[in-house]
């Protein structure tokens, strides 16, 4: 083995606790960052399809099956789509969402204080990741469209579908943030 090579093995072997570390924070910034986005109102109205196609979801909102008539795109401003979405519970379910995001977010970082708090949120934000993971499923946006072109439907994933793909990462991530919440936990307890 050449030296560089030896020396670059030898440095990421040391890497995980910088890994964890930094996945932490990682994690932490994404969630509270596009949490305080669902207080506005174009990210609200990004969300829309998922959940009034989300089966387990849809109860959120006043009549789901009509969204389809009154989306907003991204810096578009329609007034009767924005009341409708009002009137539909389409902001105030983002609000909430938002909350949810941002504390645990928040619970994260407090894993350098306990390790329960850490525990806690890597739990929610596994149950959080596998039903973002569910709009693959239920939610048509997430495919390409046929409009035409030959690639459409599956494995073609649409704007929407990419950004839920990315939770599989999370998903790793915060696989690994709780094991180490939980052998942080072992250690304060002399259970390891």
């Amino acid at each position: 083995m050449n030296t560089l090579f030896k020396s670059i093995v030898l440095v990421s072997a040391r890497a995980g606790r910088f890994g964890i570390h930094f996945s932490r924070f990682a994690v932490a910034l994404v969630l509270i960052w596009i949490g305080a986005l669902k207080f506005a109102d174009y990210e609200a109205d990004g969300i829309v399809p998922f959940v009034a196609e989300s089966p387990a979801m849809s109860f959120f909102y006043q009549t789901p099956e009509a969204y389809k008539k009154h989306v907003n795109k991204e810096g578009e401003l329609v007034e009767k789509n924005r009341a409708w979405n009002t009137d539909n519970g389409t902001y105030s379910f983002a609000h909430g969402l938002g909350i949810l995001l941002v504390g645990m977010g928040l619970l994260l970082l407090l894993n350098y204080a306990t390790p329960y708090a850490g525990l806690a949120a890597s739990l929610l934000l596994i149950i959080m990741c596998v039903g973002t993971l569910s709009f693959l499923v239920t939610t048509a946006e997430c495919w390409v469209p046929n409009l035409g072109d030959k690639d459409f439907g599956f494995p073609y994933l649409s704007a929407r579908g990419r950004l839920v793909i990315k939770d599989v990462i999370m998903l790793g991530a915060n696989f690994c943030l709780l094991a180490d919440s939980a052998k942080q936990i072992l250690q304060k307890n002399n259970l390891s």
